[in-house]
C-alpha cells in the first residue's frame, strides 16, 4: 500500500497525540477516517483540525472504550454504517500508562484497566474489524506496542508490569499475525510499532481514564494513596514526597505529564510520519525515534543485564528516556 488516497482508516485513540496526528496526516493524503476515543471533546478538536487540513475528506467520530468488547463492536457497526463494509487501514493506537505493582492489591483495578486498554483494545479491534479488512482489496493492520514491548522497565524504582505485559502481548500477537494472515488473508498485512519517548498527552490522559480526574482534582484520599505508593517504590521521588504538601503533589503529578509531553525528543507529528512512511514501505517492524533504535540495540547487545540498575543508568547517561526512568 504505497499511498492512502481513497482508502478508509480506523484510528483508535484519535483524540490526542499520535492518534490525532495520524488522522491529520491521513486526511491530507486523501484517506477517510473513523476515529474513536473515550474523551469526545478531544475527538471534536481532531475533527476540526482535519476539516481545516482537508475539508472534503470524510471524518467520523465515535466514543469508544477499547477495553470493552461491547463498545468496540458498536464502534465497528457505526463505522460500517458510515463508511461501508470494507476497511483498508486499522491503527490500534489507543493506550494508557500505569505504573502499578502486582504486590499491591489496592491497585488491582487500575492494573487491569491499563492492561485491558493496551492489550485487549488491540485484540478486540482486530477481531471486530477483521472481516471488513478481509473484504477490502488490500488492507494493513498497525498495532502500537512500545519500547516496553521489548524492555519491560521504567527503571529500578517504578513497577511497570501491567503496561509492559500488555505491550509485550501486542508485539508477540502482531508478529504471529504475519504468518496467520499470510496463510488465511494474504492481502492483509500487519506492522508492530514500537515508539520511544513521544511528545503526547498520554500521561495526562491516563490519569483521567484511571481515576476520572485531572491531577488538580485529586482529593485527600487519592493523594494519601499516591504518596504511600511513591514512598514504597524508593528512590529520589520517594524522598521528595515525604516533604511535599498535598497541593505540591498535585502540582508534581501535573507537571510530570506536561514534561513528558513537552520534553520529548520526537513529536507526535514526527512519529506519525515515521509510521505512515514505514507502512508505505511495507515494513512490519517500526521503531519510532532514535531513542527506540538505541534502546533496542542495547537490549539485544546485553539482554542479561537489561534489568540491572546500571543498565537504566546507562540509558539515561546516553541521553534517552530521561522523562520516563525513575
Amino acid at each position: 500500500m504505497d499511498n492512502f488516497s481513497g482508502k478508509i482508516a480506523v484510528v483508535t485513540g484519535g483524540g490526542t497525540g499520535m492518534g490525532r496526528e495520524l488522522c491529520l496526516q491521513l486526511v491530507q493524503e486523501g484517506c477517510a477516517v473513523a476515529a474513536c476515543d473515550v474523551i469526545m471533546e478531544n475527538l471534536e478538536e481532531t475533527k476540526k483540525l482535519c476539516a481545516g487540513a482537508a475539508p472534503d475528506i470524510k471524518v467520523t467520530l465515535h466514543q469508544c472504550d477499547v477495553s470493552s468488547e461491547v463498545d468496540v463492536l458498536r464502534f465497528r457497526d457505526e463505522v460500517a454504517t458510515e463508511h461501508g463494509d470494507k476497511l483498508n487501514l486499522l491503527f490500534n493506537n489507543a493506550g494508557i500508562g500505569g505504573s502499578f505493582s502486582m504486590v499491591d492489591e489496592d491497585t488491582r483495578p487500575q492494573w487491569e484497566k491499563t492492561f485491558n486498554v493496551c492489550w485487549y483494545g488491540v485484540y478486540y479491534s482486530c477481531r471486530a474489524f477483521m472481516n471488513m479488512l478481509v473484504n477490502a482489496d488490500e488492507a494493513h493492520i498497525i498495532n502500537t506496542s512500545s519500547v516496553n514491548g521489548f524492555w519491560a522497565s521504567l527503571g529500578p524504582n517504578t513497577p511497570h508490569t501491567a503496561y509492559a505485559a500488555a505491550k509485550f502481548a501486542v508485539k508477540g500477537f502482531s508478529e504471529a499475525l504475519i504468518t496467520d494472515l499470510r496463510l488465511h488473508a494474504p492481502h492483509v498485512s500487519v506492522s508492530v510499532v514500537m515508539p520511544g519517548h513521544i511528545g503526547t498527552s498520554i500521561a495526562i490522559n491516563s490519569g483521567k481514564v484511571l481515576s476520572g480526574k485531572d491531577a488538580s482534582e485529586l482529593n485527600e484520599d487519592d493523594i494519601k494513596a499516591m504518596r504511600e505508593r511513591m514512598m514504597r517504590t524508593g528512590g529520589e521521588l520517594a524522598e521528595a514526597v515525604m516533604n511535599l504538601s498535598d497541593d505540591q503533589i498535585r502540582q508534581v503529578m501535573h507537571q510530570r505529564g506536561v514534561d513528558f509531553r513537552d520534553n520529548a525528543p520526537t513529536t507526535a507529528g514526527q512519529a506519525s510520519k515515521i509510521i505512515l512512511d514505514a507502512v508505505k514501505a511495507g515494513k512490519w517492524r517500526i521503531l519510532v525515534g532514535e531513542d527506540a533504535v538505541r534502546l533496542d540495540a542495547r537490549v539485544r547487545n546485553d539482554p542479561e543485564s537489561a534489568y540491572e540498575i546500571d543498565f537504566a543508568q546507562a540509558v539515561q547517561e546516553g541521553g534517552d528516556l530521561n522523562e520516563l526512568i525513575n
